[in-house]
């Protein structure tokens, strides 16, 4: 499936562009007042910088980037297979068997993980430092995820704002009504470019954010006790039954189809 925040972008311009025809409002409307763009936009930016600190800011891009290119995170059921391989192999050949499989780990959080099991490290000194890894990440995700809500809240009481300021204006312009109508025009885009950039794009984009950090954390917690599994030395079946409680039922019951699949190919073979 293509990226959903496209396509949500796609049909929310295309409900305004609808509904304002289908009411019969000009679009024309939503060029001609540039001054309502300023101020929205620009004034959204302006009180997100006076909110965040730089360093935060200089994240935006990135953030933008993850929301339009959604990172890609192993599967689930790959990461369990996995952990049941190598819990196989620790069993058969011990932990240090597990080193030449290090290198092959493109996840940098499970790579240093194994690497401190491989080492001998006392397993609630493992525990402690990838829960801190961890709960750092989550941190720095929160924040991120905050200077879109923070934008979404600006933004419509800035449409009121542009609605006072087309409203000063019109008030101005009582004698001449081409004038006046253009002004309360502008005072009301002010508004619908608000509430539209607010609960169409910086609130959505928040929420994004907050859930493909939940994503990427529910995955790390699940490396994490499959590690400390694998640490342990558990069989391959109690590590499957330890971390089919991060899937989903559906999952969980294509899980036992697969598994029961490889049984059978190896008992045919």
């Amino acid at each position: 499936m293509k990226n959903s925040t496209i396509i949500g972008l796609v049909l929310g311009f295309v409900a305004l562009i609808v509904g304002m025809i289908l009411k019969g409002a000009p679009l024309g409307s939503l060029i001609s007042n540039p001054a309502a763009y300023v101020i929205i936009l620009v004034g959204t930016a302006a009180s997100v910088a006076v909110a965040f600190p730089s360093k935060d800011l200089a994240k935006i891009p990135k953030l933008f980037k993850i929301v339009f290119v959604e990172p890609k995170l192993l599967p689930k059921m790959d990461v369990i297979r996995m952990f049941m391989e190598w819990a196989s192999i620790t069993r058969r050949e011990g932990l240090l068997a597990l080193e030449a499989r290090v290198e092959e780990i493109e996840d940098s959080f499970l790579k240093n993980g194994m690497r401190m099991i491989i080492d001998g490290n006392d397993q609630e000194f493992v525990r402690d430092v990838l829960l801190e890894d961890i709960s750092a990440t989550e941190d720095r995700h929160k924040g991120g995820a905050q200077i879109f809500a923070q934008a979404g809240m600006y933004a419509p009481t800035l449409g009121v704002l542009g609605a006072v300021i087309g409203l000063i204006a019109a008030l101005g312009n009582l004698e001449e009504m081409e004038k006046l109508a253009h002004a309360v025009a502008a005072a009301f885009v002010a508004t619908l470019m608000g509430i539209f950039t607010g609960y169409v794009l910086w609130h959505p984009i928040a929420n994004k954010l907050k859930r493909l950090s939940k994503r990427e954390i529910e995955l790390r917690l699940m490396m994490v006790e499959g590690l400390l599994s694998i640490q342990s030395g558990v069989s391959t079946t109690a590590i499957e039954q330890k971390l089919a409680v991060f899937l989903t039922p559906t999952e969980r019951l294509a899980l036992a189809e697969k598994e029961e699949s490889d049984r059978e190919q190896k008992a045919s073979a």
